[in-house]
């Protein structure tokens, strides 16, 4: 099996493919009410294609490798106890984009991102006027994210919710938005594992269900399942971390027993915030963005997958019994514990009437 990458984790995230915008912003007048609505945004059709964030940097060829089961199933990481995100707006004029963060209360700074690169920092200390940055590079159908911070320490605990994605649409303008990745798109990948301590390039601790990806395909703040290891939030980066391809989280020598793989990963609704989601509502057989590399999209599965069952799905008789090692798709009917459920998206080890699971299991009834 090849060695793991070694990851650099970028909290501050400069990089030589984006200007990074550094703003402190001094006091000014309040801008008009109408200010946004006088504003004739460009047409995006002119930029450039967005870039990966670390050019110049090709990984290696790599090939699926033996796997080992993880020894447990990533839960989605639930950041909704922390403070709300800021919320954004933005329009490209001149070839630029300026984004104006929304101020919550009690922060004292907010930081906010482009495809995953830091285009700017914004120190709040009472200001009046719009709380600004300008990201000198745009791109065509780029997405943006924001996060508010509670000290300047720019540790875990500083950080509130990371916002939704806000997607640079084709008028020029950002909005929250299901982009190219709605609920329900399923991607082939090449998932690989990492076991790195410390800060995300989001800032976020590194932890189960934390997963890298390229921003480009999968936006950070954005809910995905993957088989065999269960769900991931897009919170990092990795310079082998280009287009179709995901690193998990795992601990220890669970990293390198998963090696690499190729799995179909779905993108699901943020499970703690419901209605708010980024990827709002959308068919589950939505394709792959065209985005996504056009490598083989072979799917490799631990075991031969499960058809749909013909057991009933209400009451009645117990369909099949559930197995952790089998890989289900849409429509497969199994029964656990005493009740019948049918499977929503593909899956490996997700419990069905598990907190974690309620995207990928449809509850039927109880059977017997």
């Amino acid at each position: 099996m090849p060695p793991l990458p070694r990851r650099a984790r970028l909290w501050f995230a400069a990089v030589a493919t984006a200007a990074v915008a550094v703003c402190t912003l001094l006091l000014g007048s309040p801008a008009p009410a109408n200010a946004d609505a006088a504003r004739q945004p460009e047409a995006a059709s002119s930029l450039p294609a967005c870039p990966f964030w670390a050019s110049g940097i090709t990984p290696p060829a790599r090939t699926t490798t033996p796997w080992v089961a993880p020894l447990q199933t990533a839960p989605a990481v639930n950041f909704s106890t922390r403070q709300a995100a800021p919320t954004i707006t933005g329009t490209l004029e001149n070839g630029q984009v300026t984004v104006t963060v929304s101020p919550v209360p009690n922060a004292v700074a907010y930081k906010v991102w482009r495809d995953g690169v830091d285009i700017g920092y914004i120190s709040y200390w009472g200001q009046t006027g719009p709380l600004t940055v300008t990201d000198t590079s745009p791109c065509q159908g780029a997405s943006y994210d924001v996060v508010a911070m509670y000290d300047t320490s720019n540790s875990d605990a500083s950080l509130g919710q990371l916002s939704v994605p806000y997607w640079l649409g084709a008028d020029g303008t950002l909005a929250p938005g299901a982009g190219n990745v709605a609920v329900g798109t399923q991607i082939p990948m090449m998932v690989t594992s990492y076991d790195n301590t410390g800060q995300t390039a989001a800032g976020y601790n590194a932890q189960l269900g934390v997963c890298a990806t390229d921003p480009r395909v999968i936006p950070w703040g954005t809910y995905f399942t993957v088989p065999g290891y269960g769900t991931c939030y897009a919170a990092d980066l990795g310079t082998w971390i280009q287009n179709d391809t995901v690193d998990i989280w795992l601990p220890g020598d669970q990293a390198n027993n998963w090696g690499v793989q190729d799995r179909t990963v779905t993108v699901i609704a943020d499970p703690y915030t419901s209605g708010t989601s980024p990827t709002a509502s959308a068919s589950p057989t939505a394709s792959a963005p065209a985005s996504a590399s056009p490598s083989p999209t072979v799917s490799v599965s631990a075991s031969p997958s499960a058809s749909a069952s013909a057991s009933p799905t209400s009451g009645g008789t117990c369909a099949v019994v559930w197995s952790a090692s089998t890989s289900y798709t849409p429509g497969a009917v199994v029964s656990y514990n005493g009740e019948n459920y049918t499977a929503t998206f593909d899956s490996t080890g997700a419990v069905p009437g598990a907190p974690t699971s309620w995207a990928v299991w449809t509850a039927k009834g109880p059977c017997g």
